[in-house]
């Protein structure tokens, strides 16, 4: 008899016993330099980066979709939902305490029992049952099964929250991205209404020399075809608007036909977003972290897989009541008890734990390879950015003095064409030319914003802290 309450304190002390390989990160640095920048240590990016722009529209814009925008209300729920079943996972470590209870009547056949009975005997054709009892079961996990999946299902839960945090910063990006597009349609609106006003203008001088018979009306008609081209070239930009002002509508939660930003031009100045070094950039992205967790919790699951080959075992205990009569159900002397220990051990399973166990590590080759590829497009993510933002502050400087050497051709031009030493033609020529340097000039300006938005969320934004 003493032996048997041996068997708990045994069992306790081998739970300390955990199968699988323990978990270690692999060894990735991402280098120390950049291939398209300076590699130096830098501030982390505050968690309202966007702020950096000094656009109070834009700031409200984004904190309007972080707090409406459908999709990240879905990621929050499944963040729930993982914290919800780690605690499901946490239970297994606890033993269960169920209370049972029972109460029921039969009757038996009088034929049958009186065939059986030898004549005389009284027989009672029904009879009653009644039992309660509290039946407590306990697995000690001797092999660490279950402290593996608590070990799986809290990375999953980590891994939802980093991706929560990667999808908010994707959010916000996308909506500075399309925003900072909207503006740059904006300055192009407002180059191609200048530049309507000036040819109308153009066009009624020259329809005034046709009717006055100093020209014969192709200057005219090439004056009005510019007017056309260029509402045409307007047409084109308030149909790209209305589709940027579309898509921020949709990521702030809100119907396009209950949205709109107002126009103006975009904010001259630009701020400045420092790449710091690899291994920071990697540790600040939410990405990273998650890929980080779901190898964490492949490498958990080898060890769930490990555990199906050992026996398992489990301890029961119970104790109530059990009577015939409701009367004396409570009597001490009606009492039950039961305690007892189980094992379960395989011994044939047609290979299904070998097969589990070998898609268990074949699952984690598969984390692993997609952690190191996470690795290798937030480093790209980072040098695409950089390599833009040098382009673009090239083209950038040599557009504005394209403008301005436009200018002194539609000049030049302008005023040979008075003299009567040329035709109209060079002058639409270099009216085109002037268009067409302004209207790149903006695009090339809104796009050095969208990029230093792209670049901030390649460097993780500023959710590395949570």
């Amino acid at each position: 008899m003493k032996h048997r309450y041996l068997i708990l304190p045994a069992s306790i002390a081998l739970a300390s016993c955990t199968l699988g390989p323990d978990f270690q990160l692999p060894g990735v640095t991402g280098g120390t330099k950049w291939k398209e920048g300076a590699a130096t240590p830098a501030a982390r990016l505050p968690d309202n980066w966007w702020r950096l722009f000094n656009d109070s529209e834009l700031n409200r814009l984004i904190d309007h979709s972080l707090a409406a925008n459908n999709d990240l209300a879905a990621a929050k729920a499944r963040v729930d939902t993982s914290r919800a079943l780690v605690a499901v996972d946490q239970a297994r470590m606890f033993p269960t305490l169920d209370l049972m209870g029972s109460a029921g009547i039969s009757r038996s056949s009088s034929d049958v029992l009186r065939g059986n009975i030898p004549s005389g005997v009284d027989v009672d054709l029904e009879s009653q049952h009644y039992r309660s009892s509290f039946d407590l079961a306990y697995d000690p996990d001797l092999w660490g099964r279950n402290k593996r999946l608590i070990e799986a299902s809290s990375a999953q839960a980590a891994a939802s929250e980093a991706l929560l945090d990667s999808q908010r910063l994707g959010v916000a990006a996308e909506v500075a991205r399309q925003y900072f597009l909207l503006r740059g349609l904006d300055a192009q609106e407002a180059v191609l209404d200048d530049t309507l006003k000036s040819r109308r203008e153009a066009l009624d001088i020259q329809k005034s020399k046709m009717d006055a018979g100093l020209t014969d009306g192709l200057a005219f008609s090439r004056a009005r075809t510019e007017v056309e081209l260029a509402d045409n070239d307007l047409a084109l930009v308030q149909r790209q608007r209305g589709s940027a002002e579309h898509a921020l509508a949709v990521l702030c939660g809100v119907t396009p036909s209950d949205f709109s930003v107002a126009a103006r031009t975009p904010i001259s100045t630009l701020p400045s977003i420092r790449a710091g070094l690899p291994a920071e950039v990697l540790m600040r992205r939410p990405d990273v972290r998650a890929a980080e967790q779901q190898l964490r919790a492949a490498n958990a699951q080898i060890g769930v897989a490990e555990a199906a080959f050992y026996p398992n075992f489990s301890l029961s205990a119970g104790g109530g009541f059990e009577s015939v009569d409701a009367k004396r159900f409570l009597n001490w002397e009606n009492r039950v008890l039961s305690l007892g220990a189980n094992v379960a051990a395989p011994i044939f399973d047609g290979g299904t734990n070998k097969a589990n166990y070998q898609a268990a590590r074949s699952r984690y080759d598969e984390a692993l390879a997609k952690y190191r590829q996470t690795l290798l497009v937030a480093l790209r993510e980072v040098e695409d950015a950089l390599v833009d933002l040098k382009g673009l502050a090239h083209s950038r400087a040599s557009l504005e003095r394209a403008v301005t050497s436009a200018k002194d051709t539609q000049q030049l031009a302008q005023e040979r064409y008075d003299k009567g030493l040329t035709n109209y033609l060079d002058v639409v020529d270099a009216e085109r030319g002037v268009l067409q340097t302004r209207l790149a000039l903006s695009q090339v300006e809104a796009q050095q914003r969208i990029t230093l938005a792209a670049l901030a969320k390649a460097l993780g934004g500023g959710w590395s802290g949570k």
